[in-house]
């Protein structure tokens, strides 16, 4: 008669998971590190300037784990570069851009004594518009201030052309329709007037381009000075025109 044995399975030892980062497009994790923007990094990329693992990637979307990879550009090795926060009072006549065709003045020329690493401006303000303007290589806190859900307050001091009663301060409040899309302020109030112009406070909570100027004019108002004073809780103060300061970390925090 033959014994009955019983064969167990054998026991699986539990391996442990690999510790891995998330894996994103090359020219994102480069963005990501601070390392440039994402439109640079994609033609960084694709002059093959970049390797991960000593391997030239020519595909700016190639999956990349910016924790295990190891990346170079131009041969040297790529680490997270650290992150800087701005404030800028930005002068009337500077272009938001890195660099123009036609020779203008930029906004990077007031930063230049900074030595900063690479850093892109936090939303825009165009040539003729003054005041508060944000840079860093956080991309991340960058892209939830300018998310249009964040509906961060953005507060403006407006110099006009006209002098303006309750009638039409109402009429800006309640907004417009221009070219299918509505126009419209979270808030309008008058702070002071002269004989011919006046000064306007205007709150917006959304970032369309040049919103205002384009709600005034629906109005027939000329804008004859646009600044911006503040972000949220941020303030732009006493912050001279055309100087720079780096945010406290309470600031960076509070803007969150």
């Amino acid at each position: 008669m033959s014994r009955k044995v019983n064969v167990s399975p054998p026991r699986r030892h539990r391996v442990a998971p690999v510790d891995r980062a998330p894996r994103h497009g090359l020219a994102r994790v480069l963005s990501k590190l601070g390392v440039c923007s994402r439109t640079q990094a994609q033609a960084l990329v694709r002059a093959g300037r970049v390797r991960v693992n000593e391997k030239i990637v020519l595909d700016p979307e190639s999956p990349t784990d910016a924790k295990h990879d190891r990346i170079t550009l131009d041969g040297e090795a790529i680490a997270a570069v650290e992150k800087v926060y701005v404030m800028l009072n930005k002068p009337r006549g500077y272009i938001t851009t890195a660099s123009d065709e036609q020779g203008r003045d930029t906004v990077y020329t007031l930063l230049q004594d900074g030595n900063f690493p690479w850093l892109a401006p936090v939303g825009r303000l165009d040539k003729a518009s003054e005041g508060l303007l944000l840079f860093s290589n956080d991309s991340e806190w960058a892209a939830q201030l300018t998310d249009p859900e964040s509906h961060l307050d953005k507060t403006y001091h407006v110099q006009i052309d006209v002098l303006p009663d309750t009638d039409l301060l109402q009429r800006l409040r309640a907004g417009v329709d221009d070219a299918g899309g509505i126009l419209v302020a979270k808030s309008v109030r008058e702070l002071r007037r002269g004989e011919k112009n006046a000064w306007l406070e205007i709150v917006l909570d959304e970032g369309r381009n040049r919103q205002i100027r384009r709600l005034l004019a629906a109005f027939d108002i000329e804008v004859l000075r646009l600044v911006r004073v503040a972000m949220g809780t941020l303030i732009v103060d006493d912050l001279a025109k055309g100087k720079w300061r780096v945010l406290t970390g309470e600031e960076r925090a509070a803007m969150k």
